[in-house]
Order: C-alpha cells, then structure tokens, then sequence
C-alpha cells in the first residue's frame, strides 16, 4: 500500500496548519521561530555592543584630546544603539527632550540614521 500524505488523508484537502503554514511549507515552519530568536540575539548584541563603545569613546576623547580619536567611536556606538535597541533609543530621545541645545550639534544625517527623523529646530 502506496504511503499517503496527511493532506489526502484530510477531508477536502485543507489543512491541520492552516493555510500560512501550507505555503510555507511544514520544514521552513520551525526555522521562522529560530531565525527571529536569532534576528533578536543579534539586534541586542549590536545594542550592546554600541553601549559599549560608547563607554569607551569617554576615555579615550579624554586621552586624545588633540586628534578627535573617541568622537567616531562614539557616533559609531550611537548609531548602533539607536538602530538596534528601543530603549537606547527612547533613552536618546529622553536625552534630546531634556537637553534640546544637544541636538543641534548632531548633522542631519545622523538624525536620519538613528531616529530616521530630520533635526527638529529649537523653539527660543
């Protein structure tokens, strides 16, 4: 007796998966879980790591004061803080409500990256 699939064995060929998981296919089913676990390790480590560097761009801007060594660092660790991480980036926005003068040093490129927002112009 030929092997039948569990699609012949149901009543007018629907599904124990439902129609999302037919298309994709019972195999690719589990992947999804583990890949977005994966997606969400990663996003949090380059959180972490943009804390991090951010913590060392402090001394090093303090140990080259003539050439601006820690200042990429920093921008670097802002960047990757603010992109991988809602609560660095609510924290920066926090940062910039409290301190609006700051962000008028920030170049509108870097706005974009991080908050994908333009520079807002100080109310005086």
């Amino acid at each position: 007796m030929p092997q039948r699939t569990i699609l012949e064995l149901m009543p007018d060929g629907s599904s124990p998966f439902g129609k999302e998981r037919l298309k994709q296919g019972a195999a690719t089913a589990p992947l999804g879980v583990v890949g977005s676990s994966v997606r969400t390790l990663i996003r949090q480590a380059f959180a972490f790591l943009g804390l991090v560097l951010i913590a060392v761009a402090i001394p090093i801007a303090f140990v080259t004061p003539l050439l601006p060594i820690g200042l990429p660092i920093a921008i670097l660790g802002v960047v990757l803080l603010g992109r991988n991480s809602l609560w660095g980036r609510r924290w920066m926005e926090g940062v910039l409500d409290r301190h609006p003068r700051v962000e008028r040093f920030a170049p509108n490129w870097l706005m974009k990256a991080v908050f994908g927002r333009e520079k807002r112009t100080p109310s005086k």
